[in-house]
């Protein structure tokens, strides 16, 4: 992505048609959590709590001109109205089945808008038991090559596209998280890729053949979960080659979006830390998958990583070095899509003196995933008539494990992503970056 390829402000590409938003995993609980928000949106029945697309604003210029419009009104993003959904799942219950089965919405917001999520139902999924061991699917695409499978999914996309007229599209996998994978060699380029899917690799899991799909079609893919997908040297390359954007991965939702949040603080106090313990309960499908104990360890990763860049202990050794970081999931029925999230914080101050922060956070893990999710779709579409292609840092707010250049370490302070996220959007849209530095009003006499 050179900057001489991007476009700025009035030569974006406006947002007009369909933008459709395919989902692997649209049946599970975020994705019918984000499906059926956004009809009662639309239907003015429900307002978008936690969109920072439809929310937010954003400050330009000096503080005294007072110019903080909202975010939709201030880049070219899609409307609401224009968005189709569809996509995939390895049970066939379509969206209003699917919405009672989850237990997240209640029926008085599911059942004004049942005609519209009856109509949603999901295409047969790309499944493999050996990478999800605690599902079992039955609604698949059976007796195909991977290849078979990655061209039957892009014919998928093309029927999809022809039948609801649509301009534009973004892959989100909203799937389960598969078990952990190392980066192996047959990653690490195009060719060794492609290689291997053509000999049918038992390595590639089912998340790497929709990214295959979507980025041969030209559609931006994001990885909502922490699986091995597109943050491989392959994928990058397929998606600088196709001029496609690709972000990920895992969103951040929960007990890690609370740590982005605290850890910050305390490294900006120069307050120590001895040990970090977090433990949650959770009883969705999110959760039977992740009583695996290679699933979970996939997930591990994505929530261990982030203290240690915050923290930053290399440069804070005295007050990061060796600190304790310990992370379990625990599989609990009865607590559904209401997760709890459980913290217990060692801190230590002024001559070592100890100290603790204790944390339960009760929340509901669809409800802070959905509006993330559309944040995402809306601004990696906008990302795609920009010109940005391959990693999109920018959106590093979202993820618990943000991709990032090789060489480069990723940002997990939430501040620092915020305005990282918003500085992008000045650059693009021709205003000035705000650095906060403010001595100068108080440099001249005059306010400017």
């Amino acid at each position: 992505m050179k900057e001489e390829n991007l476009k700025r402000k009035h030569e974006i590409q406006r947002p007009e048609g369909k933008l459709g938003v395919l989902i692997p995993g649209i049946g599970g609980a975020v994705s019918t959590t984000l499906i059926a928000g956004t009809e009662l949106v639309r239907r003015n029945l429900g307002e978008p709590i936690g969109s920072l697309t439809q929310l937010g604003t954003i400050r330009l210029g000096k503080r005294f001109e007072h110019r903080s419009p909202k975010i939709k009104e201030f880049v070219p993003l899609s409307n609401l109205e224009d968005i189709v959904f569809a996509g995939w799942d390895i049970y066939e219950a379509n969206a209003y089945e699917a919405s009672l089965y989850a237990r997240v919405l209640n029926r008085e917001h599911l059942d004004p808008i049942k005609d519209f999520l009856s109509g949603i139902k999901p295409m047969k999924a790309v499944f493999d038991r050996r990478f999800v061991r605690n599902l079992d699917g039955s609604y698949i695409k059976e007796g195909k090559s991977l290849r078979g499978q990655v061209d039957a999914v892009k014919e998928d996309i093309d029927v999809f596209r022809s039948r609801n007229g649509i301009e534009r599209c973004v892959m989100v996998w909203c799937g389960s998280t598969e078990i952990y994978l190392e980066a192996l060699e047959i990653y690490q380029s195009i060719e060794t890729f492609y290689e291997a899917l053509d000999q049918d690799d038992s390595r590639i899991p089912p998340s790497m053949i929709y990214a295959v799909a979507a980025l041969e079609s030209g559609i931006p893919f994001i990885n909502g979960a922490p699986n091995l997908t597109v943050d491989v040297p392959a994928m990058i390359e397929l998606a600088k080659e196709k001029g496609v954007p690709i972000a990920g991965k895992d969103f951040k939702t929960g007990q890690t979006l609370m740590k982005t949040i605290l850890a910050p603080g305390l490294k900006a106090r120069a307050l120590g830390l001895e040990g970090w313990f977090s433990t949650n309960i959770l009883g969705n499908r999110d959760g039977l998958v992740l009583d695996d104990k290679d699933s979970f360890k996939t997930k591990e990763e994505s929530k261990l990583s982030v203290l240690e860049y915050i923290l930053q202990p290399q440069l804070y050794p005295t007050l990061y070095k060796n600190y304790y970081h310990k992370v379990t999931i625990n599989y609990y029925p009865p607590r559904g899509d209401n997760k709890e999230g459980w913290d217990c914080i060692d801190i230590y101050g002024w001559l070592g003196y100890p100290m603790q922060i204790k944390v339960d956070f009760l929340c509901r893990d669809s409800i802070l995933a959905a509006p993330l999710i559309l944040d995402l779709v809306l601004f990696m579409d906008l990302a795609q008539r920009v010109g940005m292609s391959g990693i999109q840092e920018w959106l590093s707010f979202y993820f618990k494990s943000p991709m990032h250049k090789e060489g480069l370490y990723p940002e997990h302070d939430l501040f620092i992503q915020s305005m990282k996220l918003k500085n992008t959007l000045r650059y693009l849209m021709g205003e000035d970056q705000i650095t906060h530095f403010g001595l100068d009003y108080y440099m001249n006499d005059s306010p400017e």
